[in-house]
């Protein structure tokens, strides 16, 4: 198992000094749900939520909290992105909604963290807008799903067991 990167010999956390690597494109994709009653996910289809248009907030969310992924998790990097696209699209096996965000910069390191905080603030979004309606929603199935560039090259998630 690899070392973790942010913790310095004494054990101490510390910012990971990645001055020496290469500026190289690098990509990432990541997933979550928000799972609903179907009356919910009607009412939000439906464009009459009290908050107005739950998947066009929510989208826009994602991509501002993307951008400031190094002001709400302690040792990330500033990165200039590139890229940031958030797509919210309903699932009525869910039911809910399914989230996706794909950030992308090149720079000498990754935006996993991008993508993923784009899709948690998309998802705390989604329940935000419509816990007035449905309290019970579940947030769920964050992950990474897929990244590319750098050092340790590509990484892809393998498909749910459920």
């Amino acid at each position: 198992m690899a070392s973790l990167t942010h913790i310095d010999a004494e054990g101490s956390a510390r910012m990971v000094d990645v001055s020496d690597k290469a500026a190289t494109t690098r990509e990432a994709l990541a997933e979550g749900r928000v799972a609903m009653a179907p009356a919910t996910l009607e009412l939000i289809l439906s464009g009459n939520a009290k908050k107005g248009d739950v998947m066009g907030v929510a989208r826009l969310a994602g991509i501002m909290a993307a951008k400031r992924t190094h002001e709400l998790i302690p040792l990330c990097h500033p990165l200039m992105l590139t890229k940031v696209e958030v797509e919210v699209v309903p699932d009525s096996a869910l039911p809910g909604l399914h989230v996706t965000a794909r950030a992308k910069t090149t720079g000498q390191t990754g935006v996993e963290m991008e993508a993923l905080t784009a899709v948690s603030v998309a998802c705390l979004t989604i329940y935000d807008m419509a816990k007035a309606a449905d309290r019970g929603m579940r947030i769920e199935g964050i992950r990474l799903l897929e990244k590319s560039g750098g050092a340790s090259g590509h990484f892809r998630a393998e498909p749910p067991t459920d």
